[in-house]
């Protein structure tokens, strides 16, 4: 049987710890390869207060960090990856990484361009069986509250490569999203950052409320 503490953090919208207040938090992913697992500094914060606001979620507004073998990773129903450069796991990482995914955890690595070559090399050592498969377009990610037809939308243009949005499926769940040539990311960071028209920073909230959406009702 899944260990079910995940599930606990995402259905409580608010838990009463004395007269404090504790909200569910989401985190980014702090990996090891000297690539920049840190950017996108605005980005989570803006997708929570705008999932809040649009999807009714309770989540703190401030973003957690948390290391790929650390036993805090299971503290959280959503992680968050991203970067440009190079990732690397330890085998002990990988391990940690498979243990939290197969018991109801959910990650969205979000290639800021430059991640993909790297990334998928160190997926396979936390799924060795599996393959990055595309997600087809009536995918439930796609339909929560927003509806995206045509699937992951194209947020920055880099190589003039569609956008995709594709998964790894592990017994029948999907455990891994990853939004590649898409740079949602960016589309939910402050303005100031990336000068996006206000429709395209729409267009990338919404799908990211959808993926929050999807991961705290489909990921148990």
């Amino acid at each position: 049987m899944r260990v079910r503490f995940i599930t606990i953090l995402t259905c409580l919208c608010l838990i009463q710890a004395g007269h404090a207040q504790i909200l569910p938090r989401i985190a980014k992913l702090k990996y090891a390869g000297g690539g920049d697992w840190y950017a996108n500094k605005t980005a989570l914060p803006n997708l929570i207060k705008f999932s809040n606001s649009e999807n009714g979620t309770n989540l703190d507004t401030e973003e957690d960090v948390v290391e790929v073998g650390s036993r805090d990773l299971f503290l959280y129903p959503y992680v968050y990856m991203t970067g440009h450069g190079n990732v690397v796991f330890s085998d002990a990482e990988a391990a940690n990484l498979r243990k939290y995914l197969v018991a109801g955890g959910f990650l969205h690595i979000d290639d800021n361009y430059g991640l993909d070559k790297f990334v998928r090399l160190e997926m396979k050592k936390v799924f060795p069986e599996l393959e990055f498969v595309d997600l087809p377009f009536d995918h439930p990610i796609y339909h929560q509250k927003f509806d995206f037809p045509k699937g992951l939308p194209k947020i920055h243009e880099h190589d003039g490569k569609p956008s995709q949005g594709l998964g790894l499926i592990y017994q029948g769940r999907l455990v891994v999203f990853y939004s590649y040539e898409c740079d949602l990311g960016n589309g939910w960071e402050d303005q100031r950052i990336h000068n996006d028209p206000e429709e395209k920073r729409q267009e990338a909230l919404r799908m990211g409320a959808n993926i929050l959406a999807y991961c705290f009702t489909n990921s148990f």
